[in-house]
């Protein structure tokens, strides 16, 4: 190869080099810009500058009022929507499960043709979305107690740096993701606007429904009233949500042998009958329509409905 050949090759390899840098910095630039946008609040915030209307947006969304306050009747359902974080508004709950009432009632009315029927498919109708929103809240509130002691980590290491209460639950608001992102955010919305932090705290508490969140907001009190190193308090307050996340999947740990027995001794009944159905059709086909068969049908779902909460009862601990 000749000399200037080889300058060439050098040439394109530094060229080469140079452009692969450069793609890397770019993707770190996009991944802040992510980073930046992590949260729904900081999204709407990129569309509308005016955070009181964007405040006022993700609180009307979530079933609260203007003001953060949940009014109306069947408060208790109201909180499991705001718990979820799904944006069905004030109303929006009630027009889902008639809807859904209406809708399995009319499948039953269609399917059989019976009141019996109909009452079950109205009561499935009612309890269902009730059963969805209570999974979706109780997901929501794990994710968001996962986040919380890198939440209080950001907001220790703030202080330290200086920064006074606000600006640092403001810091997690902005890099940190949902659900806490939002709802840290929030706070600090409402503590830009006049309310104290004990109370805004105790807000977003109360929108997580969660304890270790209450623990948060009661040490936020504690210290408000008292004084003291707020961020040596949540420090070891982090380290203790964090001790009580390890508890806790230890005892998930431990009871995974009870829940796998309770989910073999529910599913294989239901898949036995199934092949036998597939296998041999006619071997129940003499004594299908029977009554004493269909009393021992409901019997059946009786008792694996009371072994079901039995089980559960051994195998779920409080932490």
């Amino acid at each position: 190869m000749s000399g200037n050949n080889s300058i060439l090759v050098y040439v394109f390899i530094f060229a080469a080099a140079v452009l692969a840098m450069q793609s890397f910095i770019g993707m770190g630039r996009h991944a802040v810009k992510k980073a930046k946008l992590a949260n729904d609040r900081m999204k709407r915030l990129a569309n509308e500058k005016d955070t009181t209307v964007v405040l006022a947006k993700l609180r009307t969304r979530r079933g609260m009022t203007r003001e953060g306050d949940l009014i109306g009747a069947i408060i208790w359902l109201k909180k499991l929507v705001l718990h979820s974080g799904l944006p069905l508004g004030n109303y929006g709950v009630f027009l889902v499960i008639i809807g859904f009432s209406l809708s399995s009632t009319i499948f039953a009315l269609l399917f059989k043709g019976t009141f019996i029927w109909m009452s079950a498919g109205f009561a499935f109708g009612l309890i269902m979305p009730i059963v969805v929103l209570k999974v979706l809240a109780s997901r929501r509130r794990k994710k968001a107690v996962t986040q919380l002691p890198e939440a209080l980590d950001v907001i220790v290491r703030s202080l330290g740096a200086g920064h006074p209460v606000p600006v640092a639950m403001a810091l997690v608001g902005r890099e940190m993701s949902d659900p806490i992102g939002s709802e840290f955010g929030i706070a600090s919305d409402e503590i830009t606007y006049g309310a104290s932090i004990s109370q805004t705290v105790q807000r977003l508490a109360d929108r997580v429904g969660h304890e270790d969140f209450d623990l948060f907001s009661a040490m936020i009190r504690l210290q408000e009233r008292t004084g003291g190193n707020l961020a040596e308090l949540l420090r070891k307050s982090a380290d203790t949500i964090r001790d009580r996340q390890k508890m806790r999947l230890k005892v998930k740990a431990a009871s995974a042998e009870g829940r796998m027995s309770a989910m073999i001794l529910n599913i294989a009944p239901i898949c036995l009958f199934l092949l036998i159905n597939l296998a041999a059709p006619d071997f129940y086909g003499d004594v299908k329509d029977h009554k004493l068969m269909t009393y021992g049908a409901y019997g059946i779902f009786i008792w694996m409905v009371i072994g079901n909460l039995v089980m559960k009862k051994m195998i779920n601990f409080k932490i």
